[in-house]
């Protein structure tokens, strides 16, 4: 039996875990053109997609220059690598991770 914060998920289309994030996680597919529900915490907010987004993948909640941090569960996850459009899809092709990178060490950042 399903109670409390997740039986109200279920209304959702796609969910930030912080309100601070920049992008959230699609908890189905979603369709190019349509508004979607998505749970920011205790608030909720609706995007409408730029392109279809598959499901668990990200999509940007805001627009997001280059060079921005991409933030999710609070945490800086990586950077826009090109400009992100609020309702577009945020991966690999426009997201660089800044973890495990022994070339930004050896550039000190």
């Amino acid at each position: 039996m399903l109670s409390g914060r997740v039986a109200t998920l279920m209304e959702y289309d796609a969910i930030m875990i912080k309100a601070e994030d920049n992008v959230a996680t699609a908890l189905g597919v979603l369709a190019q053109s349509r508004e979607y529900r998505v749970a920011a915490g205790d608030a909720s907010l609706k995007i409408k997609m730029k392109e279809p987004i598959a499901f668990g993948h990200k999509f940007a909640v805001v627009d997001i220059n280059e060079g921005e941090d991409i933030i999710k569960y609070g945490e800086v996850i990586g950077r826009a690598t090109a400009p992100i459009l609020k309702g577009a899809h945020a991966h690999v092709q426009n997201i660089e991770s800044l973890r495990g990178r022994g070339d930004l060490v050896k550039k000190g950042a």
